[in-house]
């Protein structure tokens, strides 16, 4: 499997969007944005639009095997692709806005990511948004972190990943680890990660019309609402305001017409200064998170084959 993705890394982040993902792009624009657009700013509208959106499904291939895991207060789905390595894993964190989104939609991704890895992935379903807060997911994916060392994994064999809100996870994780003087994971990787709950970056404005998963006034009202009295030293502040000093090496993918596109070249520079080994590959045009729609777009599949070479070579 991992060949295949190989083949695609002709590919690159300034090539002009291909067909399907333009197609793709009117699609997501008519659906999921329209309709994230027209959900009540209200507990009541996360929850349709969580319910609503949650329909969506994807397949695994033969070979992919899938494993469920139980915790008190949440679960996970353990991913493995033919051929994986068990030595070393991904715990990843899924996209949402911290209030959707589940491994069974993420399945599509997943299993490409641990086939290009050549590891697992544990993909965590944390706690969610309205009847929890994001600080109840960050309990819980330091807990699925501690479960990984408590399993035997050392630090160097955990990689620790997440796309937009589950990005923000991954940089609050690390964050956390580090505070704790733990050993921090061999590497990170942020697809379109949310950095910034208040919404303060240019790109929220500029890129308003440009973006099309994401209706920006939807998403700001949802960060500051999570962050309403939340104290200057709060965790929900530490990926954009947090010391990235000591952090391992990190990819960070994004589009440069998405509403966090400042938030990705934001935590690049600030990573770059704290001198983090950082790579960021910023595509054209592309979608939001766009490497999670890779059952349908040409650059998502080439940009999980870039992610895995990132982490191999490391």
């Amino acid at each position: 499997m991992t060949p295949r993705f190989r083949q695609l890394t002709a590919v690159t982040p300034r090539t002009p969007p291909s067909l399907q993902t333009r197609i793709f792009n009117g699609l997501i624009r008519r659906t999921g944005r329209r309709l994230w657009a027209a959900s009540a700013s209200t507990d009541a509208g996360l929850r349709t639009f969580r319910r609503e959106i949650s329909v969506l499904r994807t397949r695994v291939p033969a070979g992919v095997t899938l494993r469920p895991m139980e915790f008190p207060a949440f679960s996970a789905e353990w991913v493995r692709a033919r051929g994986a390595d068990d030595s070393k894993v991904v715990l990843y964190f899924h996209g949402g806005g911290y209030f959707f989104g589940n491994p069974v939609m993420y399945r599509g991704f997943s299993w490409r990511l641990s086939a290009a890895t050549g590891r697992p992935v544990v993909m965590v379903d944390y706690r969610l948004a309205p009847e929890h807060r994001p600080a109840d997911a960050l309990e819980d994916a330091l807990t699925a972190y501690d479960f990984l060392i408590g399993m035997g994994y050392a630090p160097s064999d955990i990689v620790v990943g997440g796309d937009s809100a589950g990005g923000h996870l991954a940089l609050s994780v690390m964050h956390t680890l580090k505070r704790r003087g733990d050993e921090l994971p061999a590497a990170s990787v942020a697809i379109s990660p949310w950095t910034d709950l208040l919404c303060t970056g240019a790109s929220h404005t500029q890129c308003a019309e440009s973006d099309h998963l994401i209706p920006a006034a939807k998403l700001k009202w949802l960060g500051t609402s999570f962050c309403a009295d939340a104290a200057p030293d709060d965790p929900l502040f530490d990926p954009v305001r947090g010391d990235l000093t000591g952090f391992p090496p990190l990819l960070v993918v994004s589009s440069d017409t998405e509403i966090l596109r400042d938030d990705s070249r934001d935590l690049v520079a600030r990573a770059g200064k704290a001198g983090v080994d950082v790579t960021h590959r910023e595509w054209n045009d592309q979608a939001h998170v766009f490497p999670v729609f890779a059952d349908y777009v040409p650059e998502a599949k080439a940009a999980i084959a870039d992610i895995g070479a990132f982490l191999r070579s490391r």
